[in-house]
């Protein structure tokens, strides 16, 4: 693999794994509208990585408090309600893992790698966001958080499992009908991202050991990376939906799944 795909993908995932337009569809989209061959699932991996370094450093005070709420669950030290938000982001997690694993085990991965079904979720979820973040209400914080709506929003991300979804998407589309503001609702998403990304690297951690040792490398430097431009992403985000909808990814997402079709 090139320098110039490395930083191709590295910069394409981590704009795109925070936005709510699905990195994992534009990953796909590289080999067909570019003559590079495809990255494979192991590249795809390695960035989601540096994108979870990302959101470990950016949101470092309140994966602090998530630590501290996972002792406290365990009976070491007393967090409060920093307990209950570590339970509901771990309850939160357990579909999407769950359908990894039967995703991965199955090897029914590879067979979603396609441009149709990549159009049709960006156009399908990009309608439902733009319903969900114009009408949904405003007035649900982060720590307003209970156990149904971590089933909600982790059922959600399970689906995400399928490109064309977005991750960031359609966990902010379901915070959004729940009644969290624009802001909480992203930063919810972000923290759920932690376990269900790291537990997508320990079940390809097999794969890179397995890997060439030119392999390895290509993944650990894109994965590098991938971290700079997510973690400055992130930021811009975070400020951006501060004073702004979401209908600029809406209109973005319909617009790219209609042009797949038509190309495609």
């Amino acid at each position: 693999m090139t320098f110039i795909q490395q930083l191709l993908i590295a910069v394409v995932q981590g704009i795109t794994e925070f936005l709510p337009v699905s990195s994992s569809g534009h990953l796909i989209l590289i080999p067909y509208l570019t003559s590079l061959p495809d990255q494979g699932p192991l590249i795809d991996v390695s960035v989601h990585i540096g994108s979870l370094l990302a959101i470990i450093i950016y949101f470092f005070k309140d994966v602090a408090g998530l630590a501290r709420g996972g002792f406290s669950a365990i009976g070491i030290g007393k967090a409060g309600d920093q307990k209950w938000l570590f339970l509901w982001v771990v309850i939160g997690t357990i579909p999407a893992l769950l359908a990894g694993l039967f995703l991965k085990l199955g090897g029914y991965l590879e067979g979603f790698r396609v441009t149709d079904l990549v159009a049709a979720n960006l156009i399908i979820y990009g309608l439902l966001l733009f319903v969900a973040d114009k009408w949904g209400r405003q007035d649900k914080r982060y720590e307003d958080l209970t156990l149904r709506d971590a089933i909600i929003v982790g059922l959600a991300q399970a689906l995400a499992l399928i490109p064309g979804t977005s991750r960031s998407g359609v966990t902010m589309t379901a915070a959004r009908f729940l009644g969290y503001e624009r802001v909480e609702a992203a930063r919810f998403s972000f923290l759920l991202a932690i376990p269900a990304v790291a537990g997508a690297g320990l079940l390809a951690a097999f794969d890179l050991a397995e890997a060439s040792a030119q392999m390895q490398w290509d993944a650990i430097l894109t994965g590098a990376m991938t971290f700079v431009a997510a973690f400055a992403t992130m930021a811009f985000l975070m400020k951006f939906l501060q004073r702004a909808s979401m209908l600029v990814f809406v209109i973005y997402r319909v617009a790219l799944g209609c042009a797949l079709l038509v190309l495609f």
